[in-house]
Order: C-alpha cells, then sequence, then structure tokens
C-alpha cells in the first residue's frame, strides 16, 4: 500500500524514493510486524484466557507438561495478523509472487484455524481429523503447483528446482513438479506442526528461517548478486524480500511471548501456516532442496516421528511386541526425557538451527 501511494509522489518529493528500494521496505515490514505483535497479543492473551481457549496436554507430552495446562493457545493468530498486515502495507501488491505467498499463508491458516476451534472451543477430541487436514495441504499444494506449471506469467523459468553444492545444476520435473510441489508444502506444513511442542522451540527456529529466506529473496531477485553467486535469477522474486522479512518479525515478536514459561501458544492455526509459507517461498524461489537443509531441524523432527512409527510397527513383527526407538517423539521429547531441561532443549536447536543456516548460505559457493 506504502508503495503504490507514496512512491509515485517521489517526483514530488525526493526523499519518497525510499520506497522503490526493496531493502527499505524489507525492513519497514519487519520492524512493523514486531510493533503490530507486541501490541496485539498482550490484549489476545487476557481474550483468549477468559474465554477458556487454553491448552490441556492430555498425557501426550511428558509429565512435566502437566504445567502447560492452562496456557491459551491459538496464537497463530497474533504471527498471522502480524504477517499479513505489513506485507500488504510494504509490498508491491501487483507483484504475481506475494499473491502466491499470501494466498498459500492464508490458506493453511484458515486449515489450522479449524483444527484450534474443533479443538479448543468445540472441545472435539482430536480436532480437525488427520486425513483432512493432509487433505487440505494436499489441495493447496496442487492448486499452488497447477498455477506454476500452466500459468503464462510463471512458465518462463519452467517446473525446476535447483540442488544444492552442484554448479548450473537443476532437476526438471515436467508434469510431475505439480505432486512435488505438493509435497513440499504438506512436508513443511507437518513438519512445523510437530516440532510446535516446546516453548519457543518452533517460533525460534521460524525466525531463523525466515531470516534466511529474506536474503536468499533478496538475492534471487538481483540479477548481479544470483550471476555471481551463480544461482537462479527470478526477476519479480525479490519481492518476497518484503514477505519474508515480515515473517521473521512477525516470529520473533511472537517468540517473546512464547519464550518459557509460554505465555501463550501458537497452535495449528500458527503452525500449519507458517510451515505451508515456508515450503511455498522455497517453491517459489526454486531452492526445495535448500529448504532440507535451512530448515534441517524440521526435518529431523518429523523423520524422528515416522522412524518412532515405523520401528513401533517392525518390532511388533519382529519381536511380538511392539518398541519404541525412542524415549519419545518427536525427538525434542527424547532430550526431555534423556534429562535435558525444556530451554536447554530449546536454545541447543536453536543453535542447530544456526548452523544449518550457515550450511545452507555455504552451498551457493561450494559447487
Amino acid at each position: 500500500m506504502f508503495y503504490h501511494l507514496l512512491y509515485p509522489m517521489s517526483d514530488q518529493f525526493t526523499f519518497l524514493n525510499v520506497f522503490q528500494y526493496i531493502t527499505f521496505r524489507a525492513a519497514g515490514s519487519a520492524i512493523t510486524a514486531l510493533i503490530i505483535s507486541f501490541l496485539i497479543a498482550p490484549f489476545l492473551i487476557r481474550q483468549l484466557r477468559q474465554s477458556q481457549i487454553v491448552e490441556q496436554t492430555n498425557n501426550r507430552g511428558p509429565i512435566s507438561h502437566k504445567s502447560k495446562d492452562g496456557t491459551p493457545t491459538m496464537g497463530g493468530i497474533i504471527i498471522l495478523i502480524a504477517l499479513i498486515l505489513p506485507t500488504l502495507l510494504w509490498a508491491n501488491l501487483m507483484n504475481k509472487y506475494i499473491h502466491l505467498i499470501l494466498f498459500s499463508t492464508l490458506f493453511m491458516g484458515i486449515v489450522g484455524f479449524i483444527d484450534d476451534y474443533l479443538k479448543k472451543i468445540k472441545k472435539t477430541k482430536k480436532g480437525l481429523v488427520g486425513k483432512y487436514k493432509i487433505l487440505g495441504q494436499l489441495i493447496l499444494g496442487f492448486i499452488i503447483g497447477s498455477i506454476l506449471y500452466f500459468a503464462d506469467g510463471f512458465r518462463e523459468l519452467g517446473p525446476i528446482t535447483s540442488v544444492p553444492f552442484f554448479k548450473n545444476l537443476e532437476i526438471s520435473f515436467g508434469l510431475l513438479y505439480i505432486p512435488w510441489v505438493a509435497l513440499v508444502i504438506t512436508g513443511s506444513s507437518n513438519a512445523v506442526n510437530l516440532t510446535d511442542g516446546l516453548d519457543g522451540l518452533a517460533s525460534g527456529l521460524l525466525t531463523i528461517c525466515a531470516i534466511s529466506l529474506a536474503l536468499i529473496s533478496y538475492i534471487s531477485g538481483r540479477v548481479d548478486f544470483s550471476d555471481y553467486l551463480n544461482i537462479i535469477y527470478l526477476p519479480s522474486a525479490g519481492e518476497l524480500t518484503v514477505f519474508a522479512a515480515a515473517l521473521g518479525g512477525a516470529c520473533l515478536g511472537f517468540l517473546w511471548f512464547n519464550a518459557s514459561p509460554a505465555q501463550i501458544f501458537m497452535g495449528d492455526t500458527g503452525s500449519l501456516s507458517t510451515g505451508a509459507a515456508i515450503g511455498t517461498l522455497s517453491i517459489l524461489l526454486k531452492k526445495e532442496l535448500i529448504l532440507v537443509i535451512l530448515g534441517g531441524v524440521f526435518v529431523i523432527e518429523a523423520l524422528s516421528v515416522m522412524i518412532q512409527v515405523g520401528y513401533f510397527h517392525l518390532s511388533k513383527k519382529l519381536y511380538g511386541e511392539s518398541r519404541r526407538f525412542f524415549l519419545m517423539a518427536p525427538i525434542h521429547h527424547h532430550f526431555e526425557l534423556k534429562g535435558w531441561k525444556e530451554t536447554q532443549v530449546v536454545i541447543r536447536f536453536w543453535i542447530i538451527g544456526i548452523i544449518f543456516a550457515i550450511l545452507t548460505f555455504s552451498t551457493f559457493k561450494i559447487r
């Protein structure tokens, strides 16, 4: 909105020229997201507590988590408001990439909200049945994939993704690109959802990913930087920097209230929407395989659940009794039961997330 209202006036007021620069608008969106988070979070926390929209652990985690009962949830509403509003204020709203990333985030935000609504307000034990959540993720993935594959505005690069550590190597999926996009969005959305189990864990890791993706977006949208680093140049994708910066600001602002001891949890409203956001960002930037490195902690969390479930069923066939590979999955609970304090797990996982982010940027030069 600011871009459309103020930049055209730069002929009369030269200082308004700053609105043409993505870096300026990205900084503005990040700061705006932080301010919005700080302003609305206390009010929403009070309202959720008064309405008894609170967390009930139901023995799903370690016994120590019983103390978290009564903590307001559905805090993903804070993230969504603090993400969407700054994007609308600071981004070029005519940009095709902005349209897709907003649609993806809102779509999964609605799915997550329905799940939280059923569990916390309607008191349905399981909320939105798992298969319906996956169906929603797949529908979103096929919509985004079909637009990228068939729409004229996205055909110039084709259905490809870049391969990290290899120079000028891209994978072309052909028509399989559509299910590939669905797989990435479903995987990223579920991975963040599984990671959201400790105070500040998911929101901190999301902040790291969002800041990294903001830098990647900016580099990808600059012909000089992308040429120097030998990565795919995406002329219009630089505008995603504004969105990614807002995502980082929103998650960081939410972390202020979500850090241990958490005053609010993000719920599926937050975890599903932010997971879809980083997945869609990686797709639009042709960096889906790099997301596996950047979101390495999310990948490990998801794999730990798959290993646990697979070994549980396999051991039943091999030994006649079901056994567990980890003390508890996702893997952050395993380390809690090993004796790590919750804050130790969270901070150590953040450190690992930062290491993965550094490794991600090293892939641009190690080829």
